[in-house]
């Protein structure tokens, strides 16, 4: 049994003869009849009651045309989606992202690919830049959005594509007696309680701002460690202290913080693209030319 039989089949149960079928199908009545034919001695019984005129279908007929529409269905559908997995236009897409993402470019990457690919499943997983690595290599995400301070390892089974440079800026209450200054120094907030993030054993992250903020003169008093990075900032608002987050972090967000230049710091953050080195997806290369485009 093989799909031409069974197209043949139902085109002569639709069309309500073979040589109507025949026709539609641009074949010869003869070759309907020999493949109804092979499909009935491989199913061991006739489908069609050729004494009556029109033909009409046995019992084994009826049991079996709505699954053989189903079959050809299911045919069509395989088709169409490994055709679309071909060209890059189906399948899915996995995308592990920093928090600090969402403020800035992640939003609009996503906005863009689904207009050119809306029928890709898009998996988008928030992690930190630590945990990205591993899901990369077990092929869990296709594309990782890291944020990194100062260099960062490039593992050679991983491919590093840098997005833009992101300098850190100060976050500070909004009421803060320094909240009207255009710029400030590490210095000006020396004494005042600094909130660090996120929270994690594997994150290096808050212990390479306090070395940035000891290398600019400063010992800054740790008052909170948050888990995230939207903590965090609820409480900056909230008077607690001050922080340090990446420019592009300070667009469109709370209005009851502000973000100040920070004079003094030599070292900003990187927003980075990882991939598996070689990674040959159609998708992950228009994610990631997207990406860079922002």
């Amino acid at each position: 049994m093989n799909l031409r039989q069974i197209k043949y089949f139902c085109e002569v149960v639709e069309a309500g003869s073979a040589v109507q079928a025949a026709a539609q199908l641009f074949v010869a009545p003869t070759a309907i009849s020999m493949q109804l034919a092979q499909l009935e001695e491989h199913l061991g019984g006739e489908l069609f009651d050729r004494s009556r005129r029109p033909m009409e279908l046995t019992a084994l007929g009826k049991f079996f045309y709505p699954r053989a529409k189903e079959l050809l269905a299911q045919a069509r559908r395989l088709d169409e989606e490994a055709h679309g997995i071909a060209v890059g236009k189906l399948g899915w897409l996995g995308i592990g992202f920093t928090r600090s993402s969402i403020f800035s470019i992640l939003p609009a990457a996503v906005r863009k690919f689904r207009e050119s690919f809306p029928d890709v499943q898009l998996d988008l997983v928030e992690l930190l830049s630590e945990y990205q690595v591993e899901q990369l290599r077990e092929g869990r995400i296709h594309i990782g959005i890291s944020r990194f301070i100062g260099t960062f390892d490039r593992p050679a089974d991983l491919a590093h594509t840098v997005m833009f440079d992101d300098p850190f800026v100060a976050a500070l209450p909004s009421n803060h007696p320094l909240a009207h200054q255009a710029c400030i120094s590490a210095a000006d907030l020396g004494k005042e309680p600094f909130i660090i993030y996120p929270k994690d054993p594997l994150s290096a992250f808050g212990q390479q701002m306090l070395s940035l903020l000891r290398t600019a003169g400063e010992n800054p008093v740790v008052a909170y460690e948050a888990i995230e990075i939207h903590t965090a900032l609820a409480l900056v608002a909230a008077g607690l202290g001050w922080t340090l987050v990446g420019k592009s972090i300070s667009v469109n967000n709370r209005s009851d913080v502000v973000f100040l230049p920070v004079s003094d710091l030599q070292t900003g953050t990187t927003m980075v693209a990882v991939t598996r080195a070689g990674e040959n997806s159609k998708l992950a290369e228009a994610f990631l030319s997207i990406l860079i485009q922002q």
